[in-house]
């Protein structure tokens, strides 16, 4: 609801919480940083992102989401190793 309203300050104050109750839980965490992402939150973002990615390293969309937010953060060099990694992940290697 909350993202379909591009409401995500108020998507990440409702998931916030939940992620605290259910910290494993990959999903609601990837949500909560999407929601900081969008909402300009970055270095939120960023943690909650790295916090995925320690516990499960192969995680596709958290290393791009990553590679993303540390690009809007000016942290280019450090974002292309995450985006590289994610695009092996998918399957997408740099023919160059």
């Amino acid at each position: 609801m909350f993202f379909g309203a591009k409401d995500y300050a108020a998507a990440a104050r409702v998931l916030a919480p939940l992620v605290e109750e259910v910290p494993e839980q990959t999903g609601p965490r990837l949500l909560l940083a999407r929601a900081y992402y969008h909402s300009a939150q970055l270095r939120r973002a960023e943690a909650e992102l790295r916090a995925i990615v320690e516990r499960d390293p192969v995680e596709h969309y958290a290393r791009l989401m990553l590679g993303r937010t540390l690009e809007r953060q000016g942290r280019g060099e450090e974002a292309e190793t995450h985006l590289r990694i994610a695009s092996a992940f998918a399957g997408q290697f740099d023919e160059s």
